[in-house]
């Protein structure tokens, strides 16, 4: 089985669509390009994947209904064009894919949602909670209020920390170019198309070139967050938006785009990462069945399996697993505070709305987001 069958049968993408293609090239939404993809993602969906869509162009077509010609470059004059844009934009979206009833939800995320880990846990569990429902998320930068200091500087990069953030099993961006190419295509007519390589290849970031004048990204935007993609294990494909169905052509394995692979196994990658990524903020005692539990067969660790808890942690910080012996046995991101989880240790999963007059999650560390040592 080709790499590229393997990612057409992937039950999860994320897909990204740039500034260019959304616009027509700045002329204002292309409503009929956008009709033709919700048909493909619509049909996608049908067949039992879970889609997330990441999509520039607010600022674009903010810039079109004013007549706008020059993207701004004054902050506030970029918050003002997105916010104007972004409503457009998520009109149009809403009305495609609901011709085929399908809903769809708006999420502006900034960077420091990401960063941040109890906002990390929130965006995650919402996005999650959002497919198990059968909704597709849309998701854009949060121009309108976004610093300098926070913004994520272009939706390649939002597009692939939404993949490490849901565990995507590919990161489809679809561009005004046909894939990677060996050098600049429009500067260089013996140019070639780079059929597959690695992400993590440092060679290929050289072979991009700029960025057009609607987005902020360009190829190279892409090659680093193929790279960023890559760290969760997620494979990355950038195609051509204008390729005829050119999202069931990658479901159906087609030799189309750049296809990009992640050298590590997605749950070895974001094993590694919660491994050694954050600071370990407290521990958790676990009882005996909790040890045999969690020891043999990496499931969630919940309230029930706790007999004590050390340390002054916030949800979604780093905490430590340890044995009845006090051996650490594993670490995670704990969904409850310190003074929460002192509170439910213990208890079921179904006493903890009881106990706390509300609940996050029935769990206190998902198996997602938990590392055996």
């Amino acid at each position: 089985m080709t790499d590229r069958i393997n990612l057409g049968r992937a039950k999860r993408w994320v897909i990204k669509v740039g500034s260019a293609l959304i616009t027509n090239e700045g002329k204002g939404l292309d409503t009929g390009a956008i009709q033709r993809w919700a048909e493909q993602m619509a049909e996608l969906r049908s067949s039992g994947k879970d889609l997330l869509l990441v999509s520039s162009g607010a600022v674009a077509e903010g810039m079109s209904r004013i007549g706008m010609t020059q993207r701004p470059h004054a902050l506030y004059e970029l918050q003002a064009v997105a916010a104007l844009g972004q409503m457009g934009l998520i009109q149009h979206f809403e009305s495609c894919f609901k011709q085929h009833d399908i809903h769809t939800a708006q999420v502006l995320l900034t960077h420091e949602d990401l960063c941040d880990r109890q906002r990390y846990l929130n965006a995650r569990s919402t996005l999650s909670t959002l497919l198990k429902m059968g909704v597709i998320p849309i998701i854009n930068e949060n121009d309108t209020v976004a610093t300098e200091e926070i913004r994520f500087g272009d939706n390649d990069t939002l597009a692939a920390s939404v993949a490490n953030l849901v565990e995507a099993d590919a990161l489809i961006i679809l561009t005004d170019q046909q894939g990677l190419y060996n050098k600049d295509p429009r500067q260089n007519q013996d140019a070639e198309l780079i059929s597959e390589a690695n992400a993590t290849d440092p060679a290929i970031l050289g072979m991009a070139g700029s960025g057009g004048n609607l987005g902020r990204g360009g190829m190279r935007t892409k090659i680093t967050a193929a790279q960023r993609a890559a760290r969760s294990g997620a494979a990355t494909l950038i195609a051509s938006g204008r390729t005829d169905n050119v999202l069931l052509e990658i479901a159906h394995g087609t030799e189309i785009g750049t296809l990009l692979s992640a050298k590590t196994e997605k749950l070895a990658a974001r094993k590694q990462w919660l491994a050694g990524h954050l600071v370990v903020r407290g521990s958790l005692q676990l009882d005996e069945g909790a040890y045999r539990a969690l020891s043999g067969s990496g499931v969630s660790l919940l309230a029930v399996g706790v007999s004590s808890i050390n340390g002054n942690f916030n949800r979604g910080d780093m905490v430590s697993c340890l044995s009845p012996d006090g051996e650490e046995i594993a670490r995670g991101l704990v969904n409850y505070s310190a003074d929460e989880a002192r509170k439910i240790m213990g208890k079921a999963s179904h006493e903890i709305e009881t106990t706390l007059g509300y609940v996050d999650e029935p769990e206190l560390i998902h198996r997602d987001n938990l590392v055996l040592l």
